[in-house]
């Protein structure tokens, strides 16, 4: 059955299901709350405060940063995350974050070692997910990615250490976002930037020679959210060594087989094919000739959504 019926994977590398409770929420809310896109420090406080101990700083382990703000507070006014004197960037800030981070460090590689472990000498492909968070990322301090334990500032790559750690024990990266763009994203919040996001993780998983799966985040892709995921694959893809990329299409409704929207996505895989990015032919409905594993996933919802 390993490496037969079960050949994959993926890990969930932190606590995603509380950052994707936030991502969630309706668009009306973030509307009037375009600020309300970070978390809270989530710690063990012994931790921090044998760690404290150990820098000779015994103050900075009676707790977490003050002056963090609110969920619905512009992080900008707040007396920690602001770019100007924000507190994140003065030495216990620095502390702070550095021992959040390698909290979450932590328990990832002892994840990574399991797995690893569980399925050594099997032809499983094991892959680890990031969660795509790029609320607040033109500010300096990148405040959602920072109560996510991502310490990832204007000045400081936070994800090199994390594609490290996938690389050390083989593993590839899954992210999703691949068709969000930065003008669209700005008109909710303008201190996103989905793209600018991406492109750094994308940078970093070069930088350490593993392969990527690419995902959608949204579920009503138009032509423009499938031209943006071409964009983005290129910019992992394309250079002198071809490196192995995947996209996973998920969240599929029955609005994906509308005629209209079926049409869309067949152009969009055939795009991809053409940009040998994978492998894939789709042709007509009705006379459907299916060659990969991609194409035959895809004809065969159709074909069930025809039957039902």
């Amino acid at each position: 059955m390993v490496g037969h019926t079960l050949v994959s994977s993926n890990k969930r590398m932190s606590d995603q299901e509380s950052v994707l409770s936030i991502s969630l929420i309706s668009n009306s809310i973030i509307s009037n709350f375009p600020f309300l896109l970070f978390g809270h420090f989530q710690y063990m406080l012994a931790s921090l405060n044998a760690s404290a101990r150990n820098m000779g700083k015994r103050e900075w382990g009676n707790g977490g940063p003050f002056g963090t703000g609110s969920l619905t507070k512009n992080p900008e006014r707040s007396e920690f995350f602001r770019n100007e004197g924000g507190s994140w960037n003065m030495p216990y800030g620095k502390f702070f974050l550095q021992w959040y981070s390698d909290m979450l460090l932590l328990h990832g590689e002892r994840i990574c070692r399991e797995a690893e472990t569980i399925f050594r000498g099997t032809e499983v492909h094991i892959s680890a997910k990031l969660a795509a968070i790029h609320w607040h990322y033109v500010t300096q301090s990148h405040p959602s990615e920072l109560t996510a334990g991502y310490y990832n500032t204007f000045n400081r790559d936070g994800y090199l250490p994390i594609l490290r750690i996938f690389s050390k024990y083989g593993f590839s990266m899954c992210c999703s976002c691949f068709e969000m763009q930065d003008v669209v994203m700005n008109k909710i919040n303008p201190d996103c930037s989905p793209e600018g996001f991406l492109r750094q993780l994308l940078l970093a998983a070069r930088l350490c020679d593993i392969s990527l799966e690419g995902q959608n985040f949204s579920t009503d892709l138009d032509d423009d959210g499938f031209t943006q995921v071409l964009k983005m694959s290129k910019f992992y893809s394309d250079g002198i060594e071809r490196r192995p990329f995947s996209f996973n299409f998920v969240r599929m409704d029955k609005n994906m087989f509308e005629p209209r929207n079926w049409d869309r996505f067949t152009r969009f895989v055939r795009r991809m094919s053409a940009g040998n990015m994978f492998r894939a032919r789709l042709n007509s409905v009705g006379n459907l000739q299916l060659k990969t594993t991609v194409a035959a996933e895809v004809g065969l919802l159709y074909q069930l959504y025809q039957c039902s």
